[in-house]
């Protein structure tokens, strides 16, 4: 997986819908790479902050304005889950290019639709699967790209945090998408079922935990489990295959980050199988920010027109899960097909 510098130039003006929490690191990171020029929250006092901490920068509580502006190329939406559909329409019937945050959409019909729009009208979309371009799930992707793991036989995935509660959306599809995109990048495949069970303690009708399983053709299995009602924060992939396991830990050390284990399972006097393990060997990762990875890429397409890694196509397929998980979890747990 390549994130290409973008070609040498005067950089196109960006910009950014939302300064909440996220949209504030795009801010710091648009404005370091030289794009920044227009910000746009319905908060009065975070647009203060943005002038005060980026001179020069526009600033405006109506997001139309950044639509209406011609020399502003492309814009970044981080507002509320709610409003990105709405907002990535806007942009891409105004003639920009879209760098939406995960969810692309709430509904898989508004996401198809994006999809569309940014096709008839050539405009690139890109949806912020910020994972995708974490140096440690590159290096991952391209160990398991050459056989290094083996088949792969079992992925599972916890991204557990205190705080962070949104009202307005299940724990699901705040945390999962950056879990689902990994997965489907790992296996290079949809699955065919999927199932989800979750808990629902601090606002009704929104679940705060949940745990989703998905079944591949290959029968490999993935599992994913979301929670903002956790004592401790921890971020972990493991991937099993049949020669190698690797982990991932995103809340450790750069160095330590990665570890694939050589275990492997022996078959002896014909039936019986013993495990034989080994110690884990850290694999070496450069410690470049991923948002600034996810950025330089979209600035790439910008330049060259070229689809983005995390493109429409890969923001439909996390949605499709999301709905079908949702399907699931609604029916108390009961497996879902998936309609591709």
């Amino acid at each position: 997986m390549e994130t290409s510098s973008a070609p040498a130039g005067a950089p196109p003006a960006i910009a950014v819908l939302g300064c909440g929490s996220w949209g504030a690191n795009h801010l710091r990171v648009w404005h370091d790479i030289g794009c920044l020029r227009m910000a746009c929250d319905v908060d009065q006092s975070r647009l203060e902050t943005v002038r005060a901490r980026y001179p020069g920068v526009e600033t405006s509580t109506d997001s139309g304005d950044a639509l209406a502006c011609s020399d502003v190329r492309a814009v970044v939406i981080a507002a509320p889950s709610p409003t990105h559909a709405r907002l990535a329409l806007g942009a891409l019937e105004a003639g920009k290019d879209v760098l939406v945050e995960k969810p692309m959409a709430l509904a898989l019909a508004d996401g198809k639709h994006l999809v569309e729009v940014a096709r008839r009208l050539k405009r690139v979309l890109m949806v912020g699967h910020v994972m995708e371009y974490h140096p440690a799930i590159r290096k991952l992707h391209a160990l398991v790209g050459d056989g290094a793991l083996g088949r792969l036989q079992y992925l599972y995935s916890n991204r557990l945090n205190i705080g962070r509660i949104r009202a307005d959306e299940d724990v699901m599809w705040s945390f999962a998408p950056h879990d689902i995109a990994i997965v489907l990048r790992l296996l290079g495949t949809m699955p065919e079922e999927v199932a989800c069970q979750g808990g629902v303690y601090l606002n009704h009708g929104n679940a705060d935990v949940t745990l989703t399983s998905m079944r591949f053709p290959s029968g490999a299995r993935a599992h994913i489990f979301v929670s903002w009602l956790h004592p401790f924060k921890e971020h972990r992939v493991v991937v099993v295959g049949d020669r190698q396991m690797a982990v991932f830990e995103d809340t450790g050390e750069w160095p330590g980050r990665l570890i694939l284990y050589p275990h492997r399972v022996d078959v002896v006097d014909g039936h019986y199988r013993v495990a034989q393990t080994a110690a884990g060997e850290h694999v070496h990762l450069t410690g470049m920010e991923p948002l600034r990875a996810e950025c330089e890429h979209f600035l790439h397409c910008i330049l060259t027109r070229s689809e983005p890694i995390s493109g429409g196509a890969s923001g439909l397929d996390v949605l499709r899960i999301l709905e079908r998980s949702q399907d699931s979890l609604r029916s108390g747990g009961v497996p879902r097909r998936l309609r591709l």
